[in-house]
């Protein structure tokens, strides 16, 4: 019973740890316990859950900063502003691909550096990581029972 629970936890500290800048691949982990018999919908929970909370420590992360900060880092006001209007153009709706390796994590970063609704940004940021991971799930279960 104990390895039960170290699994599922083990797998939402690798998702969550995925979903920030360390370069952690949550999917193998995920896959890995797929095949050994982890069941799917709990590990969808776990793993869409500790993603989710992930994507939504880079955005509290953007939150904290000010976009003055950039200026003493070369950035100019022009292209800060130019940030911030391709940013607030999308709006929540560019949280949907906060699941995107690299550049998921800027974009959960940039929509709170730049004060999208928090709301909507955890609801796509949410949406996005379940569908991500459902979406592997979903995939891993054809391909077994195809080769099966």
């Amino acid at each position: 019973m104990w390895e039960f629970e170290v699994g599922y936890i083990g797998l939402f500290i690798t998702c969550f740890l995925a979903a920030t800048i360390l370069p952690i691949a949550s999917e193998l982990f995920l896959t890995g316990m797929l095949a050994i018999g982890y069941n799917p919908i709990i590990c969808l929970f776990v793993a869409g859950s500790g993603n989710t909370l992930g994507g939504w420590l880079n955005y509290f992360i953007g939150y904290l900063g000010n976009p003055k900060w950039l200026t003493k880092l070369g950035v100019t006001q022009m292209r800060i502003d130019s940030w911030k209007i391709r940013v607030n153009q999308y709006g929540a709706w560019l949280a949907l691909f906060s699941w995107l390796p690299i550049i998921g994590d800027v974009i959960g970063v940039a929509l709170g550096f730049f004060r999208v609704n928090v709301y909507l940004s955890f609801l796509f940021i949410a949406i996005g990581k379940f569908v991500r991971y459902g979406t592997l799930i979903v995939f891993y279960i054809y391909l077994k029972e195809y080769f099966n």
